[in-house]
């Protein structure tokens, strides 16, 4: 039985892949330091170990053995990264560095990193996997950075790498009560308390929103595909490319919510559109959308409503806090 290891074992897109490569017959090796992450995510099947990816020592012994590494780990916060560089840093970059650094000591085959559409900051659209990074946030500059080090690392000790560049997945196990990061299901949560949704901005800004179902086809045809390996591949779609106040419409009819949006300045360095093409990931790994983003919003929705709504938590500090801070974090208005 092939050895897998997830990090962010605990976490939205982790969960839901361990769950499918257990069902293929692999032992699942599962890593979460729980700042993202969920307990009740984890298959009871996963060998779970709770450790921060940072902790080189102890990601490098639980990697022996390991024949793939799907490195999905990552504290996902774009916008917040511009207000905490340093904590952003050092849960991406470093620990980034520590996951490719065990899989190379233990001569794993095949590491799998889960990217960022933030790699391609604001270029023309849609983003294809040929233009050159350019990110315009620390989070995105700290996921291009760990993209170098898989690419050096990897080809120096004849390891294979594939780079996955998932977008704005939504869907079941969702963290839900983080206020600075998955807009629809903060936009569903608040729902449930009775408040309104809040946005930055006019609400025009553009996005293409994947079911997690779409993204999770894609990285298991990562595993042992051999087309696909030194490739950086967009996973996503590239259709029903809507507005933000598009996407709290269609939650306020799936809640069947009648509040009206609160809006709130625009958030520093954040992008005003981004899509990606799809191309590349229908030929490589034929990829298809499944899911229609209203079908999407309606199962996470089941799922927060399932598990009920909660208060959101700010689980991380604020490292620069000055004018530029949005004031539904600094106030904590969510």
């Amino acid at each position: 039985m092939d050895k897998v290891l997830i990090t962010g074992a605990a976490g939205f897109l982790g969960s839901h892949l361990a769950d499918h490569l257990i069902q293929k017959g692999f032992h699942v090796v599962g890593v979460d330091s729980l700042l993202g992450g969920d307990l009740e995510n984890v298959n009871k099947k996963v060998e779970f170990y709770k450790y921060d990816c940072q902790d080189f020592e102890k990601i490098n012994k639980i990697t022996k053995g390991v024949k793939y590494i799907y490195h999905c780990a990552a504290t996902a916060h774009e916008g917040l990264s511009v207000f905490s560089p340093v904590e952003i840093a050092k849960n991406n970059l470093v620990a980034s560095n520590s996951v490719i650094a065990a899989g190379v000591n233990n001569k794993v085959k095949r590491i799998i990193y889960c990217s960022s559409m933030a790699r391609y900051g604001s270029q023309k659209l849609p983003f294809t996997e040929d233009m050159k990074p350019m990110p315009i946030d620390p989070y995105g500059i700290c996921k291009v950075a760990g993209e170098e080090t898989l690419k050096i690392l990897c080809n120096l000790n004849k390891i294979e790498w594939v780079i996955a560049v998932p977008h704005n997945i939504i869907g079941p196990k969702q963290k839900y009560d983080d206020p600075f990061r998955n807009v629809v299901s903060i936009f569903l949560n608040r729902m449930l308390l009775g408040k309104s949704p809040i946005i930055y901005g006019d609400g025009n800004q553009k996005r293409c929103f994947s079911y997690v179902d779409d993204c999770i086809f894609c990285l298991l045809k990562m595993l042992d595909s051999k087309e696909v390996v030194g490739q950086v591949i967009n996973i996503g779609p590239d259709e029903e490319f809507v507005t933000i106040n598009k996407v709290a419409e269609i939650c306020s009819n799936v809640t069947g919510s009648n509040l009206k949006p609160e809006y709130f300045p625009d958030r520093p360095q954040e992008v005003r559109e981004a899509t990606c093409s799809a191309d590349k990931a229908r030929k490589l790994l034929d990829y298809k959308t499944t899911t229609s983003l209203e079908d999407g919003i309606k199962s996470t929705f089941n799922y927060i409503k399932k598990r009920g709504a909660k208060e959101f938590k700010y689980h991380i500090n604020i490292e620069i806090d000055n004018e530029l801070t949005p004031k539904t974090w600094k106030n904590k208005l969510m």
